[in-house]
């Protein structure tokens, strides 16, 4: 697989990045339908077989098992120099002012929390998952300049904010002489563009790579609209996102360039977000061998424009979602 620079920084990550939400213990956190040790080390086996070297993983999932999960088998699996390691911070993990949130306290107490069940001395990139209107914007950009010099983190990135927010905590970085963001990792999938309208303009004008989340809309996109899953079932979260007017059309679509492709749906959708400009690489869940195998695919499938303008003709505006 190709490997691609994260928007203007120096940081290499593989053009598909492994999503490592889908692997916890099932009983921790709300992810019944994660994927407990043993079943998730062929997954990531098989990323590694396929050049992908890039781990996307948070505190709270799973209550912090898909951290010790990841860790584990990525020392099993890869020199830690081989592979890219991105874990965030923001929701809660625990009681006090230091369980949750963005402030000075709660970043040094979770990325040395994070760093334990990671196993690793870094990580590669250090989100913030969520903005955090309770703390000065200037003392989370501090703390995390700090988490950088002292070596336990190369990078840092944001996640799922307003434009605004995100260019404040931005400009704040550069006015006070701090690490600035080198990734927006945002929602985005043929059926949630509204980043389209600001964000990802910002982006690519401030060299900032964007690494999408949900970019197969929680699966809606890899199925006929009215099919479900385990997963779909039992995601509270997930059901919150979709569903407004022109997504089944735009899933039909999905379906019929697929058909005339004579590939899966999800390599069709998923195809579409990497063509976008503002893209650098995005996110993707794998609960079965055939998500990886789609997910590798894809980055080798172009599509024409004929079959992009079909893709995104039944769009209308939506509400942004996931913040």
């Amino acid at each position: 697989m190709d490997t691609i620079r994260l928007g203007d920084a120096g940081l290499t990550v593989s053009r598909v990045i492994l999503g490592c939400m889908s692997y916890g213990a099932p009983d921790r956190g709300n992810h019944a339908w994660s994927l407990p040790l043993d079943d998730a080390r062929p997954f990531f086996r098989s990323a590694i077989e396929h050049g992908i070297t890039t781990f996307d993983t948070a505190n709270v999932y799973s209550d912090g098992s898909s951290e010790e999960i990841t860790g584990e088998l990525l020392r099993e699996f890869a020199k830690r120099e081989e592979v890219v390691i991105a874990t965030k911070v923001h929701g809660r993990m625990g009681p006090g002012p230091n369980g949750a949130g963005l402030s000075r306290g709660a970043i040094m107490t979770q990325i040395d929390a994070s760093l334990k069940r990671l196993g690793t001395d870094y990580v590669d990139l250090y989100q913030i998952h969520r903005y955090d209107p309770q703390v000065p914007v200037a003392e989370t950009m501090a703390a995390l300049h700090d988490v950088v010099k002292a070596g336990k983190a190369r990078y840092i990135g944001a996640s799922s904010m307003w434009t605004w927010q995100f260019a404040e905590m931005q400009h704040t970085a550069d006015i006070e002489g701090l690490t600035r963001f080198v990734s927006m990792q945002d929602q985005y999938s043929l059926l949630q563009r509204e980043e389209e309208r600001e964000m990802h303009p910002y982006c690519l004008e401030t060299g900032v790579g964007v690494i999408p989340w949900s970019p197969l809309a929680r699966g809606k996109l890899t199925r006929v609209w009215d099919d479900t899953t385990a997963r779909s079932e039992t995601d509270e979260f997930g059901k919150t996102l979709f569903g407004q007017d022109g997504d089944r059309g735009i899933v039909d679509a999905v379906g019929r360039v697929a058909a005339e492709r004579g590939v899966p749906r999800a390599q069709v959708a998923l195809a579409w977000v990497l063509a976008q400009p503002a893209v650098t690489a995005p996110i993707i869940g794998a609960t079965k061998p055939h998500h990886l195998e789609d997910a590798v695919a894809a980055a080798d499938l172009e599509l024409t424009e004929d079959e992009l303008d079909a893709l995104e003709a039944d769009y209308v505006p939506h509400a942004p979602s996931g913040f």
